[in-house]
């Protein structure tokens, strides 16, 4: 019912850019916090950054000043913007959101299939 769908990821040198979009769809009332997390092999997953439905964010330390998160309300949409990529922000980037269906009902947590990023010279 719900989807998430990444993009926007891909090769790039150290020191570029990627800019992530997240593009929620499906039977969506409201959608509360949202966020990206991120699996590099050999680690667990972490959380990257994340974003309320007032706009508040926060960041993990590794990426604080890097990176930058936002969100269209209107489009149900999520995007992070990544600069000076390093060769440790190699991972699978997933989204996350809570979505509530409808408005008698509670968020639930959903996932999107995740997108690769590779920074490598």
């Amino acid at each position: 019912q719900v989807q998430l769908v990444e993009s926007g990821g891909g090769l790039v040198q150290p020191g570029g850019s990627l800019r992530l979009s997240c593009a929620a769809s499906g039977r969506i009332f409201s959608i509360a916090a949202m966020g990206w997390y991120r699996q590099a092999p050999g680690y667990q997953r972490e959380l990257v950054a994340r974003i309320t439905n007032g706009d508040s964010t926060n960041y993990a330390d590794s990426v604080k000043g890097r990176f930058t998160i936002s969100r269209d309300h209107a489009k149900n949409t999520m995007y992070m913007q990544m600069n000076s990529l390093k060769p440790e922000d190699t991972a699978v980037y997933y989204c996350n959101a809570d979505i509530a269906i409808d408005p008698k009902q509670r968020e639930y947590e959903y996932w999107g299939r995740g997108t690769q990023v590779t920074v490598s010279s």
